[in-house]
């Protein structure tokens, strides 16, 4: 059942198993006999009918046995043994039932079988009297896919009907009759339906009598719970009424609704009136009261006193003693009295459970009431079925403050009070915290009550309190409670009393732990029934039959794990080890007498030991029942046939009490079965003990489980109750303790409850819950216990508090202690019985090993649990011992003593004389205390070592080190190893609990030097009050950490030895602009140092070098945004703090931009500015002025060459040159733009004069700026200094490559923790650069190929040194040129500038590479030349270029302009664009005017030979004709080729595009001449021309100047120079083209 292996090979003497033994009910002193006829298969279950009876053996056969009537053949309708069912073999059954007179199978796969009588439908089967073989089932769900069978997996068989359980958890009928509770009056039911009024609820179990149903149901999480209606959903009559009297005030809920049962909810919204509260929405859970009528009415009398009521008139309600079971509290005494009441002394004496239920409305605290049945447990959310008004709880609480137990007058049916006091809480509490509970809160009593209470009810609000008082039902005509005299007797100090509000409200309940519940039963269930009710057999206190399931209310939080119906009664079996039971008790079934029958009543079994397990026939009870010896023993309850001779009178007599059968002999039984006349027990032999441990694990966590529940009940719950446990903290600490005491309990509870089942299926060991899932468990004590730990540690305060009140209270504590303890115990007995079981099996066995495994873990953690025990408890003796302030300051809940040395055992080295050094060392902290003052050292920063000497260790924390002696040698490797061990805890943080599966906590001698930790400095002055959290090395911050100083700064990044060091970021707070500082980057020795970003308060940001925390080296700032008053960027060499060096500073607000040299943030030296409005001086400066001599030119060429005084202004000695020539010599001043005071002679230079002198100052432009070589020093030296060169070209070259390795693992390393910042072409570019091209031998082209292979990865990287040169050699030079600096008169600049990069860099490349040639040098082609083809312009062969040995010429342009120019193209290319202007827009008007005319127009006007013209044209592979209209298709490849030079960034590459060009116009003349020719440039020039003016390039002049600047000179005079000397021709040409 329990487990669906076949195979039970683990213990020996398996055939020992399952035993039958079978007796007739009715005398219980005859010996069972075996089974006639029964072989030695080992039977799982067995269930019996009337006559008949069916058994499960272990390998899924099914056999039948006593009296078949629907056999077919004759010899099988009595077959003398057990009949195998044939139709069934093959199939592996799980589970069987019998009804009456039929049967059913459940097989593997969830298929049901049925067979056995069928005149009511109850085989599924429709008309046929009997089914003779089982015969499948098929039940489909037309809701979810009536294609797929719904997989079944328990059925119940009736008298005429059944119920299956599906794997869905949800019930299909069929058969005949009510007990179906289906929507139907057509019956039978052959085809199985769903059971829709419990359809999305989680049916655990079902069961059937003859004529009724059960269902056992897990409860709904409390936010499923839906309002209930006030009112009748039927007839609209309100439910409750109140009827005011002028002593009393009479509740009835009379209310008898003519329908009986629920209807469906179309019909019920039909008849429903208005009055219906909106708030209803389905019928799911509503009820509808009917009632029995019952005659008997008692009369109440009341004693003004306090009512101490005395009930008259009939037993109906026993003697208080006899309700409240044998529990009682151990002393009462500890429970303050209520002075007034003696009933609530009593209360408190005879306490049996009382629970408490978090009012979470209303936050008022429940006062205790008297429950009247054994007693109320938590009420695990259950559904609301009947709502009232706070009226109602109202009165009760009343009634309990007084203490009365109050004997209701009833006069209209037994379903009584129990209606009135039902509330269920609507409040959306945690799934689960719902406390059922016998308690009420007095909503604050007033003496208008009489009001209060009608507009309450008027309103219909609904009462948050969770109320179940159950009163005693008795039997009287119309039902009400009286309640005589009670607003006016009750004593008005007891009235104050109970309208104090209590804040304090407490959850016992626990709260759904999805992993044990997912594992193990639920304990949360209710039951609901529905059928037939004549005998009570419902359990609704009434004997109307019901059509629909129905809760039954009072069984509510009683934990039901198991349900089982007999004939015409029902039982309940409870995680408690309680039987409930209800229904018709002719023979004392029911195993008690009290009355009435029709609601569930404790069975009196055995008064010492819980029941674990039931059966229940047609008018009898069995009870398997612990004892002590842990084999179980079994009790029969009802019908007694009279013995022969009695002299009895004829009718069957029953017994008073369940008796006990004497089986001990037979075995351990595992399970019971009842039918009518006999009963039948499966019996284990107990071989080599294993049975017995299992039964011995079960009994005594089922007990322990009970006596779990008795503490919760009988000491939590008061002891929370009590009003002045002390502080808040305290009762929050003894709460806390409560709730994972119940936590604990519950998940025992559902273990208890899951190894009862697991003993009546196969008992493999393996698949134990304890085994499987040793971790929920070792987890959940683990909690526990370890709570109470620390409740005792700040319980002293407790123990001060209530000492006050009273003295035995200390008494109270240890007992306390005690029970929070016991699961320690537990846990040993876990370890014990495991063990036991273990030495069952082989020990090579899988399951010996794991067993043994389980119970070492189980010990282990016993005894880890034990040891922290006595850490707290050594720690309180401790506290109490050294009372005092300083202690005071020390305790702390979580703080365990582990040495100390008031014995003077440890002194400090050179300590004074009289200097008092006492050392405590706690778990979490080393205190060294002297007279007045005490130091506490944190553990996680302390460092023990021993010293060498004899008695010493030195503790070394981040502040202090110092040394301590020792008495002894013993001493001294007593203490150094306790505080190592306590450091080494203290790290590991609280997961110190043994691993599951390691034998034994096995202790690591040495805590690690290097750790993480937290620490705040305290006398350090930098660092003092500062926080660090991170990485430690041996007391010093090391590795990574973030540090914070109480005034907001912060630094978070690395540290090396105490000190920022590496990466770090770091913040300070700007007091006055609510703003912070902001720095990222790199530090050296706690100081910034390397590259970082500076962000100012004030906006601006510095991204830059730092050393020693100044800005030095290459930065750039940024101040201000463009919207801010005086936005500008500087970029260039800092030295300490201030701009000296090279530097350009755009001055955005002004529009000028000063490149040139610096000296203490001034510009000083040479520089140029230019400005937006095209002015351009180039001079010296002074202190940030134009000073001294310098050259200004104008936008229209006007120059000035002379002194300056200051900005702009002319001041001295100079020249002023007009555009046109003249020019003027003499003395200047003024400000440029606002008239100039001049003195000085005019020049009028003669026409004929040479035209060379005119421009002889633009050649002298660039002389007085600071030359290219001089400028971005420092972007170079930082560069050599990463190589580890302190000068250019200095130092060793492997050491370079070292360096260059760490740059890029370190900034891979630093990447790697923000990946985004890398695509993923970067990271291969990064791996590939880790392979260094090696040079053996002679230099060679592949050599030089690798070497500018390389080049170009690592440029491509900014991790790389020189990545990250060029990188910033790009940004300044974009910061130069670009916007303002964007002048055509820096054009030279810029050129220059980029050839002196070009130089600086291949020093460092030939640094790298020592092998490269330098610049100029011819690399040998290692392979011969390809084969000669012809020059075009004469007839020798082309040798690449006219060097005396054919070869490859090094240039730095050659390697590096392709890596260089494509980024710096933009801004230069727009400064020839700039400076060509003018030329350009005269040569792009030709262009567009001479493209005007057709081909062959324009190639007769530039003077083409008719030879060379295209005759024929190929346009998309047809030949056409050139008509004198074609345009734009003679020698269109050569005029698409040309235009790609605008796409090419280097000369070498737009050199490649006019080669190409050429040779295509050849391809294209020769296509159409048919033979070899060989051009002059006279033919060529005029063909060429055509096709540049085609090409229509419109800055050609710009990039004609571009070559001409920076192409290789050695080209120059090679075919491609003279190629180019074509082009440029060309361009000049066009623009002195004049149409005729």
């Amino acid at each position: 059942m329990d487990s669906k292996k076949r195979s039970s090979t683990e213990a020996e003497g398996s055939k020992e198993r399952g035993l039958v033994h079978v007796w007739q009910a009715g005398s219980y002193s005859v010996t069972p006999e075996r089974l006639p006829g029964w072989g030695g298969k080992t039977v799982l279950q067995a269930a019996l009918g009337v006559k008949h009876g069916v058994l499960l053996t272990e390998d899924g056969e099914v056999y039948s046995f006593g009296t078949l009537p629907w056999r077919s053949e004759p010899a099988e309708i009595c077959p003398s043994c057990p009949i195998l069912e044939n139709a069934l073999i093959g199939q592996f059954v799980v589970t069987v039932a019998s009804g009456s007179f039929h049967n059913g199978a459940v097989t593997e796969s969830g298929v049901a079988y049925m067979w056995g009588e069928n005149s009511a439908g109850q085989c599924a089967v429709a008309n046929q009297q009997y089914v003779p073989e089982p015969n499948p089932v098929s039940i489909s769900d037309s809701e979810t896919s009536s294609l797929l069978a719904v997989r079944i997996l328990q059925l119940a068989c009736g008298e005429e009907h059944t119920l299956a359980l599906s794997i869905s958890r949800e019930i299909w009928a069929w058969g005949t009759g009510c007990q179906l509770g289906l929507i139907t009056t057509t019956f039978p039911v052959t085809k199985p339906q769903k059971v829709e009024h419990l359809a999305g609820r989680v049916v655990l179990q079902v069961a059937c009598g003859a004529f009724h149903s059960l269902a056992l149901v897990q409860c709904l999480p409390s936010q499923d719970l839906k309002p209930v209606p006030e009112r009748c959903n039927q007839c609209s009559q309100l439910l409750i009424t109140m009827t005011d009297k002028e002593d009393h005030v009479i509740i009835s809920d009379s209310h008898c609704c003519p329908l009986g049962v629920t209807l469906s909810e179309s019909q019920a919204e039909n008849q429903a009136s208005t009055a219906i509260s909106p708030s209803t929405e389905t019928l799911d859970n509503q009820e509808v009261f009917e009632n029995t009528l019952v005659e008997n009415e008692l009369p109440v009398a009341t004693d003004t006193n306090v009512g101490n009521v005395q009930t008259t008139g009939g037993d109906a309600i026993s003697s208080q003693q006899e309700i409240m079971g044998t529990t009682e509290i151990p002393s009462a005494q500890n429970i303050p009295s209520y002075p007034d009441t003696q009933a609530v002394n009593e209360y408190m004496q005879k306490l049996s459970d009382h629970s408490v239920r978090d009012n979470s409305e209303n936050g008022k605290k429940p006062m205790p009431s008297q429950p009247l049945v054994e007693e109320a447990v938590p009420n695990l959310h259950s559904p609301p079925t009947t709502s009232t008004s706070a009226l109602n709880s109202l009165v009760v609480s009343c009634a309990s403050a007084v203490g009365v137990r109050v004997a209701a007058t009833y006069e209209a049916g037994a379903l009584s009070l129990k209606k009135v006091m039902n509330f269920y809480s609507t409040a959306p509490c945690e799934p689960g915290t719902q406390a059922g509970s016998s308690s009420i809160g007095p909503e604050g009593l007033k003496d208008s009550r009489e009001e209060q209470v009608k507009q309450e009810s008027m309103q219909g609000k609904k009462s948050s309190s969770l109320v179940d008082i159950r009163e005693e039902e008795s039997e009287g005509g119309s039902r009400r409670l009286s309640l005589p005299g009670l607003l006016s007797q009750v004593s008005p100090r007891l009235l104050r009393k109970a309208a104090r509000v209590k804040t304090r409200t407490v959850v016992l309940t626990p709260t759904y732990s999805g992993e044990a519940d997912a594992l193990l039963p639920s304990l949360r269930t209710e039951v609901w029934t529905w059928g037939k009710g004549k005998e009570g057999q419902l359990g609704h206190g009434d004997v109307l039959p019901r059509l629909q399931p129905l809760c039954v209310k009072c069984l509510d939080g009683k934990e039901v794990i198991y349900l089982e119906a007999g004939g015409y009664h029902s039982l309940a079996l409870t995680a408690k080890s309680q039987v409930y039971s209800w229904g018709s008790n002719t023979f004392g079934q029911l195993g008690h007498y009290d009355f009435p029958t029709t609601v569930p009543r404790l069975a009196k079994v055995s008064s010492e030991n819980g029941v674990w397990s039931v059966a229940a026939g047609q008018d009898y009870s069995l009870f398997l029942v612990d004892t002590e010896d842990f084999q179980p023993g079994l009790y029969y309850s009802g019908r007694q046939d009279p013995a022969e001779g009695d002299n009895l009178p004829e009718n069957h007599s029953g017994t008073k009490t369940p008796v006990l059968l004497s089986c001990s002999k037979l075995g351990y039984i595992s399970r019971v079965t009842a039918g009518k006349d006999s009963y039948l027990a499966l019996v284990d032999k107990n071989v080599m003990g294993y049975i017995a441990s299992l039964h011995e694990l079960a009994t005594t966590e089922r007990r322990f489980y009970a006596k779990l529940s008795d503490i919760k009940s009988q000491v939590l719950r008061p002891l929370l109750s009590l009003e002045n446990l002390g502080t808040a903290s305290t009762v929050q600490l003894l709460q806390e303790v409560a709730s994972r005491f119940s936590k604990l309990c519950y998940l025992i509870g559902q273990h208890g409850a899951s190894l009862s089942s697991f003993l009546h299926g196969i008992k493999e060991a393996r698949s134990l819950v304890i085994l499987k899932h040793a971790s929920l468990f070792l987890d959940s004590y683990t909690e526990q216990v370890s709570s109470p730990v620390d409740f005792l540690n700040k319980n002293q305060e407790l123990l001060q508090d209530l000492s006050e009140v009273n003295d035995e209270n200390t008494q109270l504590m240890e007992i306390l202690n005690t029970l929070f303890f016991l699961p320690i115990r537990r846990l040993h007995n876990y370890a014990k019985v495991l063990l036991k079981l273990a030495t069952c099996f082989e020990v090579t066995s899988p399951e010996y090993q794991k067993l043994q495994d389980s119970s070492s873990c189980y010990e282990c953690l016993a005894l880890h649990l034990g040891r922290k025990r006595k850490e707290a408890e050594y720690t309180l003796g401790f506290w109490k011992t050294f009372p005092g302030k300083m202690t005071d300051s020390l305790r702390k809940p979580e703080r365990r003593l582990l040495c100390e040395s008031s014995n003077r055992a440890l002194s400090l080295q050179h300590a004074g004389r009289f200097s008092v050094n006492w050392f405590i060392l706690f778990n979490d902290a080393l205190v060294h205390a002297q007279f007045s003052t005490h130091h506490v050292f944190p553990l996680a920063t302390l460092w023990a070592e021993p010293l060498s000497e004899e008695a010493g260790g030195v503790i070394t924390t981040p502040e202090e080190q110092f040394t301590l002696i020792s008495s002894t040698p013993q001493e001294k490797t007593k203490w150094l190893r306790a505080i190592s061990q306590a450091v080494d805890q203290a790290l590991r943080g609280t997961a110190d609990l043994p691993p599951y599966g390691s034998g034994s906590s096995i202790q690591r001698q040495e805590p690690p030097i290097s750790r993480s930790a937290k620490y705040t400095f305290y006398k350090d002055p930098r660092l003092k009050d500062a926080t660090y959290d991170g990485r430690w090395l041996s007391g010093k911050p090391h590795g990574r950490g973030v540090l914070k100083w109480p005034d907001g700064k912060m630094y978070s990044g690395m540290f090396r030895n105490g000190l920022e060091d590496g990466y770090g970021e770091y913040r300070i707070p700007n007091k006055a602009l609510n703003k912070e500082d902001h720095y990222v980057g790199h530090w050296k020795e706690g100081k910034m140092c390397g590259q970082g970003v500076y962000s100012y308060a004030s906006g601006e940001v510095f991204e830059g070098c730092f050393q020693d925390n100044m800005r030095h080296g290459h930065g750039l700032l940024r101040s201000g945004k463009l919207t801010s008053s005086s936005p500008s960027m500087f970029i260039g060499q800092w030295v300490m703090d201030k701009k000296a060096g090279y530097g350009v500073f755009d001055d955005i607000t002004r529009g000028e931009k000063y490149m040139g040299m610096w000296q203490d943030d001034v510009c000083q030296g040479n520089g140029v500015v230019v400005t937006q409005f095209g002015l351009y001086y180039e001079g010296n400066f002074h202190l940030n002025k134009m000073m001294g001599n310098g050259v200004l030119l104008s936008e229209d060429d006007t120059i000035y060459e002379g002194e300056f005084s200051d900005d702009w202004t002319l001041s001295g000695k100079g020249t002023l040159t007009m555009p046109n020539g003249d020019y003027i010599e003499g003395y200047f001043s003024g400000e440029w733009g606002s008239g100039i005071k001049i003195t000085g002679t005019y020049f009028k230079p003669s026409l004929y004069e040479s035209d060379k002198d005119r421009p002889k100052v633009f050649r002298k432009l660039g002389n007085l700026a600071v030359s290219a070589d001089e400028k971005w020093k420092a972007v170079f030296d930082e560069c050599w200094h990463q190589l580890g060169c302190e000068n250019p070209g200095q130092g060793e070259v492997w050491k370079a490559w070292d360096n260059i390795a760490v740059a890029l693992t370190t900034n891979r390393r630093q990447h790697r923790d923000s990946p985004e910042t890398l695509s993923r072409s970067q990271t291969q570019t990064l791996e590939s650069l880790e392979f260094i091209p090696q040079h053996v031998g002679a230099f060679s082209v592949e050599k030089y190929d690798d070497i500018k292979k390389y080049l170009i990865k690592a440029c491509d990287t900014p991790l790389h040194p020189l990545g990250r040169l060029v990188e910033t050699l790009v940004a300044v030079y974009r910061m130069t040129y670009v916007g303002v600096g964007a002048n055509r008169r820096l054009l030279q600049e810029a050129v220059k500038e980029i050839k002196s990069y070009l130089k600086r860099i291949f020093q460092l490349v030939r640094f790298l590479f020592p092998e490269l040639p330098e610049e100029g040098s011819t690399i040998p082609l290692s392979a011969p030349l390809p084969t000669e083809r012809k020059s075009f312009c004469t007839g020798k062969s082309d040798s690449r270029s006219e060097s005396p040995e054919p070869g490859y010429v090094v240039t730095s342009s050659g390697l590096l302009l392709p890596v260089l120019l494509p980024r710096l193209y933009p801004p230069l290319f727009m400064l020839y664009a700039l400076d060509n202007d003018r030329e350009e827009d005269i040569y792009w008007e030709c262009v567009l005017r001479l493209n005007k005319q057709p081909d062959i127009a324009l190639l007769g006007f530039l003077g083409v030979q008719r030879k060379f013209w295209p005759v024929t044209l190929s346009i998309l592979g047809e030949s056409k004709k050139v008509l004198p209209t074609t345009k734009d298709a003679c020698f269109a490849s050569a005029v698409e080729c040309l235009q790609q030079i605008s796409t090419t960034f280097t000369p070498s590459d737009k050199l490649k595009v006019i080669q190409q060009t050429f040779e295509e116009i050849s391809q294209s003349v020769l296509a159409s001449l048919q033979e070899d020719f060989l051009w002059s440039m006279d033919d060529l020039f005029p063909v060429f021309l055509y096709v540049v003016l085609r090409a229509r390039i419109r800055n050609l002049g710009s990039e004609v100047h571009l070559i001409e600047d920076l192409m290789d000179p050695y080209l120059q005079h090679g075919e491609q120079g003279i190629m180019f000397t074509t082009l440029k021709a060309c361009y000049y040409q066009i623009q002195r083209e004049k149409l005729n």
